[in-house]
């Protein structure tokens, strides 16, 4: 029987979070507090908590690309416990850069315990992932070494361009599309193909899986844009146009920006005024957005990455496919799992 999406994000729950837990224990008590309070284990206090961390959504891809190589979810364990801990890397340093105080409706890492701890945590985290691959009982556990630490470096230099964006007058949306790629579908596309790399699965599978992860990975960014402007508090967790306050050159700000006309020159202007943007300020530039068209491109290029994901997957399940019916096995968990990133509202 096919697993549904909520019955893959049990199965990071019930193999994946045992595994990080116990992981935890190698690093110093100061640092596994703020590191198991990111990961949403305790509170400030160390109290355990009802878990209120992230979904999930890279360790279930990590284990659902080990069953489309035939073998059992638990075969690509440490693939998808590594890329959660990279993704909390991730997360810790990007709430420290961008001054963000709030993740997930309670104070991030850095504004509970401070600028320094947020970032050793993070460091933490980063060096633990590597030690899961290294130890990994699979054949192919320096094979899937090589491609996390590749998703990793690309990581980082989508995060440096972006804080770069910050300070450029000009950013065309090639380069902001790269950026977002490199942020985000990095690491998304890993996810997808890790465990069936440490399963030994055969090249065109892995790489039409690590495909299917990056044409999502940039859609959930494109997606992520659109609630950073767009998105509802009481559900994003984060404040109303909060990327719009930071001036922060997201997919959809460029392409207005770029697009040409006077919306998109009255935005040039808003963007460029000195001092904090008022209240007024951030509604007109969302207009202004809309006005340029280009919150309804941003969606329909959402779309369309979506799409072209989910016919990778076709390719690779139809006639001449690489993948056997094992993928065809688990094709409705992947496109179930595409369609709940895409049309999330947090």
């Amino acid at each position: 029987m096919t697993t549904t999406l909520p019955g893959i994000l049990t199965e990071v729950d019930e193999f994946v979070q045992p595994v990080i837990r116990a992981h935890l224990d190698r690093i110093d008590e100061r640092t596994r507090r703020v590191a198991g309070y990111q990961l949403g284990y305790w509170d400030v206090e160390g109290n355990p908590t009802v878990r209120g961390g992230g979904k999930g959504l890279r360790p279930a891809l990590a284990l659902l690309s080990a069953r489309a190589a035939g073998r059992d979810a638990r075969d690509g364990l440490t693939g998808a416990a590594a890329v959660e801990l990279v993704h909390n890397f991730s997360l810790l340093h990007d709430d420290v850069i961008d001054g963000d105080r709030e993740r997930r409706h309670r104070p991030t890492a850095w504004a509970a315990f401070g600028i320094g701890p947020a970032i050793l945590a993070g460091d933490a985290l980063l060096g633990l992932a590597a030690d899961l691959l290294s130890e990994s009982p699979r054949g192919n556990a320096a094979w899937a070494s090589r491609c996390l630490s590749a998703a990793i470096r690309r990581l980082i230099a989508g995060q440096a361009a972006d804080i770069a964006f910050e300070t450029r007058a000009e950013v065309t949306l090639d380069e902001c599309l790269t950026m977002a790629r490199d942020k985000t579908a990095a690491l998304l596309s890993c996810s997808a193909t890790l465990g069936a790399i440490l399963c030994g699965a055969p090249e065109e599978l892995t790489l039409g899986l690590a495909l299917y992860g990056d044409r999502l990975g940039l859609a959930f960014q494109l997606t992520d844009d659109l609630l950073g402007i767009w998105g509802e508090p009481a559900v994003t967790g984060k404040p109303v146009l909060a990327d719009l306050r930071e001036r922060k050159k997201s997919v959809p700000v460029v392409r207005a920006l770029t697009a040409g006309g006077p919306a998109s020159e009255k935005l040039r202007d808003l963007y460029a005024a000195p001092g904090d943007l008022s209240d007024t300020d951030l509604a007109t530039a969302a207009a202004l957005i809309e006005e340029t068209g280009a919150r309804d491109w941003t969606t329909k290029e959402a779309d369309r990455l979506l799409t072209e994901a989910l016919a990778e997957l076709d390719r690779l399940t139809g006639p001449g496919g690489a993948a056997g019916p094992e993928l065809t096995d688990v094709h409705g968990e992947l496109v179930a799992v595409a369609h709940f990133i895409t049309g999330r509202d947090h």
